[in-house]
């Protein structure tokens, strides 16, 4: 019997970051995978070690965790069906709780159908690679979500990929696709790391031009976008049938987990038997499944939320700029705050700890080297003098890194 034998530059690399992190820890640069012991209001929490803190790197956009509504409804199903299901969905797991939450997905999205999954990550997984086959292209924006790139490289097509947002790109690589093959565009509504949109409407333009079908990522776009939250064709004026695949999570504005797909009936009863990773994987447990449902009837009840959160966002990058910080083209909740170098975001990041705001440092290799960033996320239940605090803490640790310039 053989043993696998590791490659020994394969522990050499292992052993680099490995020392890397060593470091960050021993110089109180490593703030990753804290815990929360507490969530408390107006988007702030309770962290292990560093007390209370504002919340400025979380996904609760319309800070809707711990909504009163949302949480007794999943008390509710707790009460009724338990804890979990009786295995995976195809068998003996789907609860008319599922069914329900589809179809308030499909109602919400303005789609025929909708299909839940385990998580945001395996939905886009199980997606791409059930739809593809030799001798189709997929063709994914260059910034998209890794999600997305796994499943481009799991499915047996083609796999290309396009500049980010660069649409002459995007025609060159339809022009060059398998002319007997499917084609299939993807790419995030609002990009997880820069927070700027997707050209929808020139991007739906050339998918109806070479024939291409088209799936958007609206994971972080539901709730954040569009004068009602409902997303990147609100957003862009357009309409509700201008993406063919709309992919979503449970886990960022809707305060669940998972993900969703809504689209024509056909797309949703075809990824029921041949997406592997909704037929391998659990179903949602009832209490989120239900929370899942209620969120979505908050946010259409509750407009107010969308309109605090853009109102937030727009000011806290209206600040940021000003004092000089490049923030990219982000129009959304995700505030790129660039520092360039890894170990300027690092002591911007630690800046910022050590003064109450809970926020990330994005270093090389999840970004291009040179444009390290502090990876802010606005909440609407942020206060106007917290987001006002946070602005004045950055501002002041970039000027004393020299990140921006200093007032003359």
């Amino acid at each position: 019997m053989s043993t696998m034998k590791i490659p020994l530059a394969t522990i050499e690399e292992v052993w680099d970051v490995e020392q890397s992190f060593d470091a960050y820890e021993q110089s109180g640069h490593y703030f990753y995978l804290k815990a929360t012991e507490e969530l408390l209001p107006n988007g702030r929490v309770r962290v292990k070690g560093h007390g209370e803190m504002i919340m400025l790197g979380g996904y609760s956009y319309l800070g809707l965790i711990q909504h009163p509504k949302i949480d007794a409804a999943a008390q509710a199903a707790i009460a009724k069906y338990g804890t979990g299901t009786y295995g995976v969905r195809l068998l003996a797991g789907t609860l008319d709780l599922h069914v329900q939450l589809e179809e308030r997905i499909a109602a919400f999205k303005q789609t025929e159908a909708a299909l839940t999954m385990s998580s945001g990550y395996v939905t886009n997984l199980a997606t791409i690679s059930a739809l593809l086959r030799r001798g189709d292209t997929v063709i994914s924006d260059k910034l998209n979500h890794a999600s997305i790139v796994d499943g481009c490289q799991l499915a047996m097509a083609e796999f290309v990929r396009f500049k980010h947002n660069d649409m002459d790109h995007l025609e060159y690589r339809l022009k060059r696709a398998n002319k007997n093959g499917r084609k299939l565009v993807v790419a995030d509504a609002v990009f997880s790391m820069d927070g700027d949109l997707i050209d929808l409407p020139a991007v739906s333009e050339l998918c109806r031009k070479y024939d291409a079908y088209l799936m958007i990522d609206e994971a972080h776009s539901l709730g954040v976008v569009g004068k009602t939250g409902h997303g990147i064709e609100e957003h862009f004026g357009m309409p509700f049938n201008t993406v063919d695949i709309k992919m979503g999570t449970l886990s960022k504005s809707i305060p669940s987990v998972g993900g969703y797909i809504a689209g024509e009936a056909d797309l949703i009863r075809y990824l029921k038997h041949l997406a592997r990773g909704f037929i391998f994987s659990a179903a949602l447990p009832p209490a989120q499944a239900a929370a899942a449902m209620t969120a979505f009837d908050v946010i259409e009840e509750e407009p107010e939320r969308i309109a605090a959160l853009q109102r937030n966002y727009l000011h806290f990058a209206a600040r940021l700029r000003e004092a000089g910080f490049d923030l990219l083209q982000t129009k959304t909740a995700i505030m790129p705050v660039l520092c360039g170098e890894s170990d300027a975001a690092l002591k911007l990041a630690k800046y910022c700890h050590d003064r109450g705001i809970f926020v990330q440092a994005i270093i090389a290799p999840v970004v291009p080297a040179g444009s390290a960033r502090l990876r802010a996320c606005v909440c609407a239940t942020h206060t106007m003098e917290d987001i006002n605090y946070c602005a004045d803490v950055m501002i002041e640790g970039g000027r004393l890194l020299g990140i921006v310039p200093n007032l003359t």
